[in-house]
């Protein structure tokens, strides 16, 4: 199992995340992405997300449906829904990720387009 550790700042390409609670089936992270960064297309098999814009204006795809969103705005992601952040801004983009399902390690992720080239 690939677990995050509470408080500390994870590291990636488009920006930073910090997961700030976990609980057995439950994770709160907070997630910075960089301006003109994107995150991969990706779905998850055993967990569900809510997604809060805290700051910034980014454009979210969940499924077939892609937005532009502003802060205080919730989107709700499926298990197994295909989403995406993208902050196409020049300003920092923060969103609060609520993780809900019964595994939430990183290797549940399933990327489907990465511009990092990660798999």
């Amino acid at each position: 199992m690939d677990k995050n550790i509470e408080n500390k700042i994870y590291k990636r390409p488009w920006g930073t995340y910090q997961t700030l609670k976990i609980k057995q089936n439950c994770q709160v992270k907070w997630i910075e992405v960089n301006p003109k960064a994107t995150l991969s297309l990706q779905k998850h098999k055993k967990r569900s997300e809510h997604w809060v814009v805290v700051k910034g204006n980014p454009t979210v795809t969940v499924n077939k449906l892609k937005k532009k969103c502003n802060v205080n705005d919730h989107v709700f992601i499926p298990k197994e829904g295909i989403h995406r952040i993208e902050n196409e801004t020049d300003e920092m983009v923060v969103v609060v990720e609520v993780q809900i399902g019964s595994y939430l390690g990183e290797d549940d992720i399933i990327r489907f387009d990465d511009i990092y080239g990660r798999s």
